[in-house]
């Protein structure tokens, strides 16, 4: 695909796939840039785009009710506007985009902003002067994101900018792999789990909030039910700086106010939230880490389940975050497969106190290939500090013959197939006649018989569908381990019929 160039500063790309066609584009210019390179130079320049935008818009607005205002920092902060210096502004660097020097302005201009704005300190990227980052390049790409206007309809340049963003977000999270899926979960199962958590107001709270996805769709879903999207608290905490920093520029994109704390400790080490408790939370926790400390930590308050082990923090996320519910507090997780039936090291333990303390609400099994980072099988545990309805019961879904295939090796769980789980558990949890066992699909479980079944949690096992072996081994890395098996037996084979021909010919037999 060639690039456009961009003959009229005004122009617009007004195709309805033109996140995806500004991305080709885009990704045309970055030459032999790594995508974990690229990403912060295509998304730091969106970023400068919205909120040079949004400064624009109340500029313009400013210049024809208050014409002596225009320049008035305060004017713009007490509408929750960044202020925007003029060398900062994207008329400027655009006007400046063929320059050799268009790197250092565009540092400068980062900075500048970062000095005017405290919430973006030590937030922005500031490396576009480096020699290795092509300034003809950097040029171009400037008028390619030109071409995402404000345009005259109120608040067009947030959602639009908002969107390609979050495109970006997860085009690169595919375009790097395992390493680029740790930033970003896919937009499907963020969706799924919001649809059923639904938190139409309160506090809502992520422990490992990536680039903060959960709280972009929980604003999504308040103001398409008709709320307002100040009905709700964002708070967060990441330990990866590069990722906060992300997370910190989704969330400005999309105007949404948040307090996002990091420290490289993480939530286990240094809870920057310890005494706050929350109405909803939402997390996407990496998947069975084994290095996360918890021998330092065997006497926390937060274990009033169990000790999770030392080696696997999955039921160390899960206690976690029971801890930091209100009393009618709700919570939805993504986790690994192997987290519903795990037996060793006090996992069933700390499993069959949480079901006991009927905090289990809903259990639903995934597709496979989901996640960018990952092809360990997921799964999504919803629990709730104190259920309305259903008590003593728990709710198994098996999705894992929903969702279609988007490309060679992801799948998504389409739209019509999170109504369908949605409305399942929404018909469950109102205990209304609509609701229904359907076998291979969903069944409402009381607790005494999930405990005949060793309080295991596979969905399978429930519904009626003959269980596939589901454990936390990518079917990657278990045709890898077979291969290497089958051909250490291979060898060990043909060192053995050696031997018993060598042996045989010792009596006199010959081959």
């Amino acid at each position: 695909m060639k690039v456009k160039k961009i003959k009229n500063k005004k122009e617009k790309v007004s195709n309805s796939t033109f996140e995806a066609e500004l991305f080709k584009a885009a990704d045309k210019l970055r030459a032999n840039m790594e995508p974990s390179d690229y990403k912060h130079v295509v998304l730091g320049l969106i970023f400068l785009k919205y909120i040079s935008d949004k400064f624009d818009a109340k500029y313009q607005q400013l210049l024809k009710d208050s014409p002596k205002t225009v320049e008035d920092r305060d004017e713009y902060i007490a509408e929750n506007v960044f202020w925007v210096p003029k060398n900062s502004r994207w008329e400027y660097l655009q006007n400046n985009a063929k320059k050799p020097t268009i790197g250092t302005l565009i540092d400068d201009a980062l900075r500048a902003i970062e000095k005017d704005n405290e919430s973006l300190k030590g937030v922005l990227p500031k490396d576009y002067a480096r020699p290795a980052l092509n300034k003809i390049m950097l040029g171009e790409l400037i008028d390619l994101i030109s071409t995402i206007t404000i345009g005259s309809e109120k608040n067009k340049s947030k959602d639009i900018l908002g969107h390609v963003y979050e495109y970006f977000l997860g085009r690169f999270a595919g375009a790097e792999g395992k390493g680029g899926g740790e930033f970003y979960t896919p937009s499907s199962v963020v969706k799924l789990l919001v649809e059923i958590l639904q938190p139409y107001k309160g506090r809502v709270y992520d422990p490992c909030c990536g680039s903060g996805g959960m709280f972009v769709q929980s604003e999504k879903f308040v103001t398409e039910h008709g709320g307002r999207i100040g009905d709700i608290a964002i708070y967060g905490q990441e330990s990866n700086n590069v990722t906060w920093r992300l997370a910190k520029m989704n969330l400005a994109v999309r105007g949404i106010d948040s307090d996002i704390k990091w420290n490289n400790e993480g939530s286990f080490h240094k809870d920057e939230f310890k005494d706050e408790k929350f109405d909803f939370i939402l997390a996407n926790p990496p998947f069975n880490v084994s290095d996360w400390g918890g021998e330092r930590l065997k006497e926390d308050v937060r274990w009033k389940y169990g000790i999770p082990p030392a080696g696997n923090a999955n039921y160390a996320w899960l206690q976690h975050i029971v801890h930091h519910l209100k009393p009618n507090g709700r919570a939805g997780i993504v986790l690994s497969n192997g987290s519903m039936s795990s037996n060793s090291s006090n996992e069933d333990v700390i499993r069959k106190s949480l079901l006991e303390a009927d905090l289990v609400d809903v259990m639903v099994a995934l597709p496979g290939q989901l996640f960018f980072s990952t092809q360990i099988p997921a799964c999504l545990w919803f629990l709730s500090k104190n259920k309305k309805t259903r008590k003593g019961q728990v709710l198994f879904i098996d999705a894992r013959k929903l969702g279609s295939m988007i490309s060679r090796t992801q799948t998504e769980i389409n739209t019509k197939d999170i109504e369908k789980i949605a409305k399942t558990v929404s018909a469950w949890r109102d205990e209304k006649d609509t609701y229904e066992n359907i076998a291979g699909y969903c069944c409402s479980v009381s607790l005494a018989e999930v405990a005949t079944h060793g309080h295991v949690l596979t969905s399978g096992r429930y519904v009626g569908v003959k269980e596939v072996e589901d454990d936390d081994e990518s079917f990657v890395d278990k045709m890898q381990k077979l291969t290497k098996k089958l051909g250490e037996q291979t060898a060990k084979g043909t060192e053995l019929d050696a031997a018993i021909k060598q042996k045989l010919k010792s009596f006199g037999y010959d081959f």
